[in-house]
């Protein structure tokens, strides 16, 4: 997440980010922030496109209906200029992202303004978010704390010599199941969001089962600049390479694909490696206290740097 009108300097006494304390000035105090509908948030999309952030086709399809009361956008007599969005997933956990704020428009306090009026829908929850290296200070300075880097991998990947097998494209009667496992990675519980990730037009997905079990799955998609995967997360390297070897043969000659996957598992950049792509940029996954418990040895790639 690359934020264009960083929160100011600050710290909470409860999990909740610092807002500003100065009121917004000049064109600043002539904002009106409200809930965006999915049609502005196409319109956000078209903005974190044109950012590079490369988003899948269908993601505001997927990202929307998952907390809608959690999309934010401001407006200038009536025109968006500014969004943000804090999905909250459960009681306990929400995650911060699309933090835009038009280009015409910023350095004027709008960005700070939409958050000051997003930062109340999180309530208590803890709070999540992907930081790119220039803003990580901001965000420390605004009560999140660093847990590890993610490092995006990209690139045309290379065919391996013998492909690894295994992995079963998933079905309708897969999806219980596999919801039931996205949990454990995943720090909250997002059956829905699941069901449509799955199956939205253009995902390709599947699972890894052992011994009649959900043991991973992976999902790519389409994007505006070859195709993104994630999440992908396996019980094993043997699972990992099985589904991500299914999911690249979805690839077209000569097309990139991109998957952010957490360094502190090393056997993930490694697998990204061997299949000869090489490491794209960074971004800092923070949180407004103790990071949760996921099964961080069994998340080769997450599942979107905009939505957790």
């Amino acid at each position: 997440m690359d934020p264009l009108d960083a929160a100011s300097p600050g710290h909470s006494n409860d999990q909740r980010p610092a807002a500003p304390s100065a009121p917004p000035t000049g064109e600043a105090a002539g904002l009106t922030v409200g809930g965006a509908s999915l049609e502005d948030w196409h319109q956000v999309a078209e903005w974190a496109a044109a950012e590079g952030w490369n988003p899948g086709r269908r993601d505001v399809a997927c990202f929307h209906p998952t907390d809608p009361a959690g999309f934010f956008v401001g407006r200038l007599d009536g025109r968006l200029v500014s969004a943000v969005s804090l999905v909250g997933y459960s009681d306990q956990y929400a995650f911060l992202g699309y933090y835009l704020v038009h280009p015409e428009f910023r350095r004027q306090g709008l960005g700070v303004a939409t958050w000051q009026a997003a930062m109340p829908h999180a309530g208590s929850r803890l709070i999540g978010l992907d930081a790119v290296p220039a803003q990580q200070a901001t965000y420390e300075r605004s009560g999140f704390t660093s847990a590890y880097e993610t490092i995006r991998y990209a690139g045309v990947p290379e065919r391996p010599h013998s492909v690894a097998t295994g992995a079963v494209a998933v079905t309708r009667e897969h999806i219980g199941a596999i919801a039931d496992y996205d949990r454990h990675c995943f720090p909250a519980e997002r059956r829905a969001f699941v069901d449509r990730w799955l199956t939205a037009e253009g995902h390709r997905s599947y699972a890894w089962v052992q011994d009649g079990q959900i043991a991973g799955y992976g999902v790519i998609r389409p994007a505006r600049d070859g195709q993104r995967l994630g999440p992908l997360f396996a019980d094993s390297q043997q699972g990992a390479e099985a589904l991500l070897d299914a999911l690249l043969s979805h690839l077209g000659p000569g097309e990139n694909v991109y998957l952010d996957m957490p360094e502190p598992n090393a056997q993930a950049g490694a697998l990204a490696a061997a299949r000869g792509l090489k490491p794209d940029s960074v971004t800092t996954r923070m949180y407004t206290g103790p990071a949760p418990q996921t099964r961080t040895d069994s998340t080769y790639a997450v599942t979107s740097l905009e939505l957790g």
